[in-house]
Order: C-alpha cells, then structure tokens, then sequence
C-alpha cells in the first residue's frame, strides 16, 4: 500500500491520471456511440494525428515560436514594471490599481485592434500572447519586493546599505520564487493569447487549424491540436520548474522528501 507522500506515487500520479481520463473517455464514446462530429473519441484523435502529424507539427512550431516571442517580451516588462512598482511605495499605489483594471479587460477584444494596426499575421498574436502574460509576472515580482521584511532592511540600513543595494542583493533573489511561480502560469496564459489571436487573424498556427478543422467538421483534427498546445504549455511549465528546483532551491523546505 503506498503512503500518501511517496515520492514515487507523487511522480507517476498525473500519468495514471491523464491515463484513467483516457480510458474513461474512450469508453463513454464507445458505449454511448457518441457521434465523431460532437465529441471524438480518443482513438479518432489519434488516428487523425497521426494522418496530419505533418500538418499539425507546422501549425505547432508556428504557434510555439510566436508564443515564445510574446512571452519573451512579457517577461523583461513584466520585470521591469513589478521592480518599479515593488520598489516604490507611490508606484505602487499609483500604478497597480490601473494595472489591475487593464488586466480585467478581455484580452481578445484587442485583437480586431491590433489586426487594424498590424495586419493579420504574427503581430496581432505575439502582442495578444504578451498582453494576457505580462500581468502575472508584473504582479509577482512586486510583491516580492512589496513584502520585503521591515525589519531586515532597517538591520540592512543600519549596516550601510543603501535602498538600491536592499532591493538588488536582497530584494530581487527574495523575489525568484515569486518568479518563478509567475512564469509557470503566465507561459500557459501565453499560448491561450496566441491561439485566440490565430483564431481571428492569422492563415498560420494552431489557431488557425481549429477554425479550418471545425468548418470541415474533423472534429478529432481540432482536439488533436488543441492536445497538442496543452502539451507545448506543460512541456514549458515543467521545465520552468526544473529551473526553479535548481535555482531556488533554498526556498523549498525539505525538497522532494515532503
């Protein structure tokens, strides 16, 4: 019988899952005879990947790139502005409340916008991934640095050091795990905003593959890619938090061993 902390159960624990999901799935498809055009079954979705896996791999390498174009700009604004606001009390009070606002805006009633502006192609998508990731990480870092102990930078101060040196020696690495954790969810958030434009305005990506999949009713075509931005953002998270584990490590009592 394995423990509730196994570290072993704990690794394999989202493939059994994702594994019984599927093999649900597939049998409420069959035993129902739910029709391919409503809901594919696991197997058409497979069988359809496989059939346009080249197709799909074109689409999915346009969608990857330009979400991490977007996403890269997100990060140095979104680390810029979270050291601004973070670092200032006025900033902060002035500032985040309209961030607040503009973050409560659907992000894909700006993309019509940005098409005028830009044309359909790789900007109304790089900039509709950047504006729905931005805030995330923006929000993080300044609290990382917003909630840095009163009495650790008046001890700091006390020994000579200055506001900047407070916020670079200790602020910003008292951030990482702040971070971190801002990257592991706007990278997912990054690839919604890409996909939402390429739906509008793109003749490329995987956007585009659900709109011309769905309007020639292939179903299994349009979950297969869907399937596959889920595993370009979970690839992505992972590897976030491997960088996490080996960066930040003395954030994480106990480690694995919990």
């Amino acid at each position: 019988m394995y423990k509730l902390n196994n570290p072993k159960l704990e690794r394999w624990s989202p493939w059994l899952l994702l594994a019984a999901v599927v093999i649900l799935w597939q049998i409420i498809c069959s035993a129902f005879q739910v029709s391919e055009f409503i809901f594919p079954s696991p197997l058409l979705i497979w069988q359809q990947f496989l059939e346009f896996h080249t197709t799909i791999a074109a689409h999915a390498w346009r969608t990857f790139w330009v979400t991490m174009v977007g996403f890269g700009i997100a990060i140095v604004v979104g680390v810029l502005l979270g050291f601004v606001i973070g670092s200032s009390r006025l900033a902060y009070a002035a500032v985040y409340p309209l961030m607040t606002a503009f973050n409560a805006l659907p992000k894909a009633a700006f993309v019509p916008i940005l098409v005028v502006w830009f044309g359909i192609g790789i900007g109304p998508a790089i900039l509709t991934a950047f504006l729905i990731s931005f805030f995330p990480i923006m929000v993080n870092i300044a609290t990382g640095l917003a909630t840095l102990e009163p009495e650790l930078e008046d001890v700091l101060r006390v020994l000579g050091a200055k506001r900047w040196d407070v916020l670079m020696k200790v602020g910003l690495p008292r951030s990482l795990p702040y971070f971190y954790a801002s990257l592991k969810v706007a990278i997912t958030l990054a690839f919604v905003g890409t996909t939402v434009s390429e739906m509008t305005a793109a003749n490329e990506g995987i956007g585009y593959l659900l709109i011309s999949a769905g309007s020639s009713m292939q179903m299994g075509l349009a979950f297969a890619g869907l399937l596959v931005v889920g595993a370009m953002a979970m690839v992505m998270y992972e590897l976030f938090s491997l960088v996490e584990k080996r960066t930040t490590a003395w954030a994480h009592r106990g480690g694995d061993n919990r």
